[in-house]
């Protein structure tokens, strides 16, 4: 499954990955006007349109004899999408971490477990809020698709050119930061010399008894 979204993503199968992103773009733009169910059901019935009359081509070619009676869409018919019971064990697995791990970062946000992940919680919230007065969820779909199916085949041409620039912007950071830190430590004042410590006494001996005379 990843392999095939890998493939979708960086247009391996031109025609498909084309039929698929034009797909795409016109439903979700067609949202706009219409409803979901609208789309949808004119959707199917646009493809239903061209499935049936080549189906129905294909039978008459084969009434006439012209065609040994081949479906035109028996690859499709033939592939097999289902999921083994280890497959669909796994995806279900898989979804429900997905959930669980949403709802305890979701909680750990809301309820304040660490201050600096929610006060950065809140400033995603206030751009999203700003983003949503400018645009709404539709809008953004669109532009995630389009996104997801230009921006890693636009990465993987301009591969060098780009990790170029990533450097370049990398050292100029760590120019900057090098610059502020020596300007910083020159400005910053001198620690106060530590008094010397104070020499320790010395114990005077004590005194020599005297040998008793005999």
């Amino acid at each position: 499954m990843a392999t095939k979204l890998v493939d979708l993503v960086y247009w391996r199968n031109l025609r498909r990955t084309g039929v698929l992103f034009t797909g795409l773009v016109i439903a979700l733009a067609s949202l706009f006007q219409l409803s979901a169910i609208t789309v949808i059901s004119h959707v199917c019935l646009g493809i239903m349109c061209i499935t049936f009359s080549l189906r129905l081509y294909y039978k008459l070619l084969e009434l006439l004899r012209w065609n040994p009676g081949t479906h035109p869409f028996q690859s499709y018919l033939d592939y097999d999408s289902s999921l083994t019971d280890k497959e669909t064990v796994m995806l279900v697995e898989e979804v429900v971490l997905l959930i669980a791990f949403a709802v305890s970062e979701i909680k750990r946000l809301l309820f304040i477990d660490n201050i600096i992940d929610s006060i950065k919680f809140v400033v995603l919230l206030y751009l999203l809020s700003y983003i949503g007065i400018m645009t709404n969820g539709l809008t953004l779909v669109i532009t995630a698709v389009i996104a997801i199916f230009s921006i890693p085949l636009f990465y993987k041409k301009q591969q060098v050119r780009i990790r170029r620039m990533v450097r370049a912007i990398k050292a100029f950071i760590k120019r900057v930061r090098n610059m502020c830190t020596s300007l910083y430590e020159s400005v910053r004042p001198s620690p106060a010399p530590e008094p010397a410590p104070k020499p320790a006494l010395t114990a005077a001996p004590a005194p020599k008894q005297k040998a008793k005379s005999k």
